[in-house]
């Protein structure tokens, strides 16, 4: 069975567009620039005005809170002085065995408090989890290790979180944050 295909034929304004954007490329090498088309003939007369309903004018919207800015990584010459015990944390919260709530209740205090005693960068012990097994069925673990960074990513903790990155080994590793914090604004 052959089928056929279908061609739309293309509008006079759809040429007429195609032929300005052929005229500013260079033709394949055999290939010829499509024809100019033929103006459009304009009706001899107007048409009337038609009536339209009228539109509804909206408030204008209230001014929109500036974006938050994106969260930026440890820089590289931090992690390697942590990394090579030049430098130290300012401060450090272990959450784990803590259940969700308080755990989350715990890590804004905690942030709160840093940036008010002007820390920078502090670690958050989160524990590395792992699947456990009981009674036969499967129970979620590590649920504190994939929270807080969603935690550390919401818009109630940026203007506190710079950015945060996965700690090095000594600290923890995949266990632990190093959270960078900004200045508290007004200090100074």
């Amino acid at each position: 069975m052959t089928r056929k295909s279908r061609t739309r034929q293309l509008s006079p304004e759809e040429k007429r567009l195609w032929s300005h954007v052929a005229r500013h490329v260079r033709p394949m090498q055999g290939k010829a620039l499509p024809p100019e088309p033929e103006p459009e003939e304009k009706p001899a007369t107007a048409p009337a005005p038609q009536r339209t309903a009228p539109v509804a004018v909206l408030p204008p919207l209230p001014p929109q809170k500036p974006a938050l800015p994106p969260l930026a990584p440890v820089e590289r010459k931090t992690l390697q002085a942590l990394r090579r015990g030049r430098r130290d944390v300012d401060s450090v919260i272990d959450l784990h065995g803590m259940r969700q709530e308080e755990a989350h209740f715990a890590l804004l205090s905690f942030l709160h408090r840093a940036q008010s005693s002007g820390h920078a960068l502090v670690l958050v012990i989160t524990g590395k989890g792992g699947a456990a097994v009981s009674n036969g069925s499967f129970e979620e673990r590590g649920v504190l290790r994939r929270m807080v960074p969603h935690w550390l990513r919401l818009p109630d903790l940026r203007p506190l979180v710079i950015g945060f990155e996965e700690a090095s080994p000594q600290h923890g590793g995949s266990g632990a944050l190093y959270v960078r914090l900004r200045r508290r604004r007004g200090v100074g």
